[in-house]
């Protein structure tokens, strides 16, 4: 294990026994212990709607608003680790994660809920960014797998809390459970967040040097750090972030309507297995399969290309839903299709991020992936309060199933026919800034 050099203050090495695995396996508990403020969302749209006599559609907004506010904040959120580092941003995001459901719980408007719940994405937003852009910077000889599970933690991290906070729901109400879980996975984002620290500037891994030659055998990477003024000068990054809009509308879906969707084909009590319906079985596998899938497409990118991989990812989903179009009323079918929906998803949240740190460098991974990552909030307007309306204006959720057909596989079309040359010319204009700045002259003087 590598130990790091001392430096800035926020930094691992200047606490004895402390390296990056340390950091690493920290941010993937902060991650899980925030996940339910997504992943378990869906548990709680039908008791809002009869609580506060609204609509899907209303009950959505706050979705929408939490997942606004998680992704269009993590570039400012990513400057502020920089300044007041990574350990003080995050436990303050833990303060903020706890809050938002214990206010949730307590909300008895719709104003209030959008308040609580856009509260949260904050927090959220400034913990996911900050782990996943310290996920670039420490492990570069590791990119892809390493932000792929700590992306995974936030995938899994209700796997073992959706049966538990179903059941409270059940027993004592959703305002219960919305108090007394918010008061568990804030504590547990704060404690995790005093062990989590950024490398210091230019360090690298013992023994690994980041040569073109080393690039060359993985996956094309520029090799010159680029600042988000000049990433989003690059047809790259508009291209990556419409792909990321595409892709991120499919799971979000997934994410904040399974429980509508499932009552209304009628599989949403069916119990199939361990006393558990279908909608709670799916819940739960989805966590874990969502969680999974992240280190997996990443390892699997880091050894045949990020666009490869993305295509075949893409083509999965554009497949899986299909069949959940013709199959979703059988129960069994609902469980193991919602499944490969998260498995063929959720690598996006390990391979857009990887592919930010091998075109635009690391030295501004942590902003330029959070402006990629705003995508997400773009994507949650309509995955959110506008599949519900469509929905319920066409009287079934055919369409918006369709809707999400014909983006995974325009994306991964993209992949291979657009992103792939994009990707390659951005590569090689940066070797040529690169040539630039080592043959320029020394300026006079010394």
């Amino acid at each position: 294990m590598a130990t790091v050099a001392r430096g800035h203050p926020d930094q691992a090495a200047d606490r004895p026994g402390i390296n990056r695995w340390w950091v690493f396996v920290a941010s993937i508990i902060a991650m899980a212990a925030m996940a339910n403020l997504q992943y378990a969302w869906t548990l709680f749209t039908t008791p809002l709607t009869r609580s506060l006599h609204a609509s899907l559609a209303l009950v959505q907004v706050a979705f929408a608003a939490f997942v606004l506010c998680e992704t269009w904040l993590v570039p400012f959120e990513g400057a502020l680790a920089d300044f007041f580092g990574s350990q003080t941003i995050i436990m303050l995001a833990g303060i903020l994660v706890g809050l938002a459901w214990i206010g949730a719980g307590l909300a008895h408007s719709l104003g209030w809920l959008y308040f609580w719940y856009a509260l949260g994405g904050v927090g959220v937003g400034a913990t996911y960014g900050t782990a996943v852009g310290n996920a670039l910077k420490w492990f570069p000889d590791r990119r892809g797998l390493c932000a792929g599970a700590i992306a995974g933690g936030y995938g899994v991290g209700t796997a073992l809390t959706v049966a538990p906070i179903a059941a409270m729901i059940h027993a004592s109400g959703y305002r219960s459970a919305f108090v007394t879980w918010g008061i568990i996975q804030g504590l547990v984002v704060i404690i995790c967040g005093y062990f989590i620290r950024r490398p210091p500037q230019g360090w690298l891994p013992p023994g690994w040097k980041e040569t073109a030659q080393a690039v060359r055998a993985h996956v094309h990477q520029g090799l010159v750090d680029m600042t988000p003024a000049q990433m989003v000068r690059q047809g790259s990054f508009w291209l990556l972030y419409f792909m990321m809009c595409l892709m991120a509308f499919t799971g979000l879906v997934v994410t904040a309507q399974l429980k509508p969707i499932a009552q209304f084909y009628h599989v949403d009590k069916v119990i199939v297995a361990f006393g558990m319906s279908a909608l709670v079985l799916a819940l739960t596998i989805d966590r874990v399969i969502n969680g999974l899938t992240r280190p997996f497409w990443g390892w699997v990118s880091d050894h045949v290309g990020r666009e490869n991989t993305m295509f075949v990812a893409f083509a999965i989903q554009a497949i899986t839903i299909f069949l959940w179009i013709g199959l979703i009323r059988h129960p069994i079918l609902f469980i193991v299709l919602s499944g490969f929906a998260y498995f063929s998803w959720g690598e996006i949240f390990s391979l857009f991020p990887s592919m930010v740190g091998d075109l635009y460098g690391r030295k501004f991974a942590t902003t330029n992936y959070g402006i990629v990552y705003t995508a997400k909030g773009v994507a949650s307007i309509f995955a959110g309060p506008v599949a519900a309306a469509a929905s319920h204006a066409a009287g079934n959720w055919a369409g918006v199933l369709w809707a999400m057909v014909v983006c995974s596989g325009v994306d991964a079309i993209l992949a291979l026919v657009w992103l792939k040359p994009l990707a390659k010319h951005t590569v090689e204009n940066s070797e040529q800034i690169l040539q630039r700045i080592v043959h320029a002259p020394a300026p006079a003087g010394g």
